[in-house]
């Protein structure tokens, strides 16, 4: 388990699926993932299946001091060679997606991330964000994460097409 002062980050649990099913198909959350479908236990199950044989995805469950689980986060495709992953985060309770400075994303962003490059010995963590996205482009960006590239119209959203951003922070 990892913590941080108001948090802590354990590994997912099949028990956390539906939870997670039901938190990532909120239109408003769903809209700012790559995964655009709805999805079912069947997708949920099979994902959590893939997620804990793979020895590059590492995911958690946000918790609360009291064990109340308030969201998902994790650090993905890692890639051993060139020492970098993908950053996921996420808060579902109260339908939350994303709080504002010193929240609760914050800090396990920084958890995360510090778990990444202290005890995998990652180099970079990097994420896609949709220009739409704007809580989780502030969020990143007040973690010091500079913008390497844009994709454009790399989402589409509402009848329309957005770009996308790489984000990326290295250690």
């Amino acid at each position: 388990m990892l913590r941080g002062d108001r948090i802590q980050l354990r590994a997912l649990e099949r028990d956390d699926l539906s939870r997670m099913r039901d938190w990532r198909n909120l239109p408003e959350f769903r809209r700012n993932f790559r995964e655009y479908r709805e999805l079912n236990m069947q997708n949920q199950e099979a994902w959590f299946s893939r997620i804990s044989a793979s020895a590059n995805d590492f995911m958690f469950m946000i918790e609360l001091a009291d064990r109340t689980p308030i969201g998902v986060c994790g650090l993905v495709y890692v890639h051993w060679v060139l020492r970098s992953a993908d950053i996921s985060l996420y808060i579902g309770h109260d339908d939350i997606y994303i709080d504002g400075p010193g929240g609760y994303a914050e800090e396990a962003a920084r958890v995360l991330i510090k778990y990444g490059f202290d005890n995998l010995n990652l180099h970079k963590v990097w994420t896609e964000l949709y220009e739409i996205d704007t809580r989780k482009v502030e969020l990143f960006t007040r973690l010091g994460f500079q913008r390497d590239a844009v994709l454009r119209d790399n989402c589409f959203e509402d009848g329309r097409y957005y770009n996308s951003f790489i984000y990326s922070l290295i250690k």
